[in-house]
């Protein structure tokens, strides 16, 4: 049984995969990746908590050309 409290995960993922384009010089572009693979980092957070884990995530880690950021959802 859950106790009334919200939990979060916390994650990291990309927002931006690469894509072959074949007309295209370089052959690829960046489009958009709603299905792209989560990596946990914690669960049970609070919201503060969670929060807190991605502000010192962007602090300490660049987001890269694929824009790999860490994000929170309530489990």
């Amino acid at each position: 049984m859950r106790g009334s409290a919200e939990s979060y995960r916390v994650f990291v993922r990309n927002w931006w995969r690469w894509e072959r384009v074949p007309y295209m010089p370089g052959g690829r572009t960046k489009v958009p990746d709603p299905s792209a693979r989560k990596t946990t980092l914690a669960r049970g957070c609070t919201y503060d908590e969670a929060y807190a884990m991605c502000q010192r995530h962007a602090e300490t880690h660049r987001p890269g050309p694929l824009s790999r950021k860490a994000e929170y959802e309530r489990e």
